[in-house]
């Protein structure tokens, strides 16, 4: 039996926050946010649940949709309209947890344009990073395609458990496997040779993208200890942040990008020397 999305997100949620209730009348079911302690400073907490009361279809299993993606931008420029004349090392870390399915692409929300409602969040995290705040995705789940650029993608560092049920890719095997023409099986084979096709976060990992995996023997049950070393790794990736630039350029300096992605670099070098030559 699969495991829902959206429940070790939950669970995260609760273990470093010591809440897994929305702040009813302001929030959707479907989001919670708080702040709470990590290390010796108070972060914004913030990840996306399920809803089975949703009225919006997609959401009730674990999708990014429209509510949501407000949702989420709300509280973040909040934060940023709060601690703008704060110094850099004052701001207030975001800690995103991502356990999502998708961004939700039904009906009702194409109608209703999830297309701006997503880039308003995705602006949202990206513009806290370049104000200085420190922005720490830990993927709890899965992290799939519109819902994860949606809530997480755009941190300064991303930490991830090693562990099967963590998938951090930018679509699920049966629809990868359909635009390929590919069997699933064939799907997998193809990822043991080639990492950014690879279902498996240690692959992922290879490609310079995470500031490191953590471990934790049921991630959806944790123990003390094992919350315990999540914390540390959150305030590690915060002072990492700290002292590190204000965009994303770390995923592609990375020693691990530099052996895995040689053809991504040498693409951009050529297209860097062109731009500039113009």
């Amino acid at each position: 039996m699969k495991e829902q999305v959206g429940l070790r997100g939950k669970a995260w949620f609760k273990a470093l926050t010591g809440s897994d209730t929305p702040n009813h009348g302001d929030d959707p079911n479907s989001v919670l946010a708080t702040t709470a302690a990590v290390g010796n400073e108070s972060a914004l907490f913030l990840c996306v649940v399920p809803d089975k009361d949703s009225r919006f279809p997609c959401v009730r299993d674990g999708q990014v949709g429209l509510e949501e993606a407000f949702t989420l931008a709300t509280h973040i420029r909040a934060v940023i309209a709060e601690d703008r004349d704060k110094p850099r090392e004052a701001k207030r870390p975001i800690i995103a947890i991502v356990d999502v399915k998708s961004q939700a692409y039904g009906r009702r929300e194409e109608t209703a344009g999830i297309f701006f409602a997503a880039a308003t969040s995705a602006d949202a995290y990206a513009s806290a990073r370049m104000a200085g705040h420190p922005v720490i995705s830990l993927v709890a789940g899965h992290a799939f395609s519109g819902g994860f650029l949606t809530h997480g993608y755009q941190a300064n560092r991303i930490l991830a458990f090693d562990d099967a049920g963590i998938v951090i890719h930018a679509m699920h095997k049966e629809a990868a496997a359909r635009i390929t023409r590919r069997s699933v099986a064939e799907l997998e084979k193809l990822g043991h040779e080639i990492p950014p096709m690879s279902y498996d976060v240690r692959e992922y990992a290879k490609l310079g993208l995470l500031f490191k995996l953590l471990h934790a023997d049921d991630p959806q049950h944790s123990t003390s200890n094992e919350v315990a070393e999540v914390r540390r790794a959150i305030t590690e990736a915060i002072a990492d942040a700290r002292k590190g630039k204000l965009d994303l350029s770390n995923r592609w300096e990375s020693d691990a990008a530099k052996e895995t992605r040689k053809g991504t670099l040498a693409v951009r070098a050529a297209l860097e020397a062109q731009w500039f030559n113009e």
